[in-house]
Formats: structure tokens, C-alpha cells, sequence
């Protein structure tokens, strides 16, 4: 089961560098049933939101 939300995860952090996505689009694509599910695992795996993850990726 980790081995599947990491790989869940580190699909949505790609996808969230994409300009003009969603979190709630990314959530979908990536099979978490609504964007707060999404920020909820993506916050307690990684450690940051998707939201900062966006931010320091733009900022990359």
C-alpha cells in the first residue's frame, strides 16, 4: 500500500508543475476521490502541500 501512494504522489507532483492544472484535475487523474484527499496524503507523505509543492516547482 505505500509502495502505491508514493507512486500516487510522485505522479501528482509531476503533474502539478503543468501550468493552469487544478489540484482537484490532479487529484482525479492521479485516483483520489477529491482534491482535500489529495492534500491530506500529499501533506502526511511529503511533508508540504500540494499547493507549496506547486510554488517551489514554479519557482525551480
Amino acid at each position: 500500500m505505500a509502495y502505491l501512494t508514493g507512486r500516487r504522489l510522485a505522479m501528482a507532483a509531476d503533474l502539478l508543475r503543468e501550468p493552469g492544472t487544478t489540484i482537484g484535475a490532479v487529484a482525479r487523474q492521479v485516483g483520489y476521490g477529491s482534491s482535500f484527499a489529495l492534500s491530506a496524503a500529499f501533506k502526511r507523505v511529503r511533508g508540504v502541500s500540494p499547493r507549496e509543492r506547486r510554488v517551489g516547482a514554479a519557482r525551480e
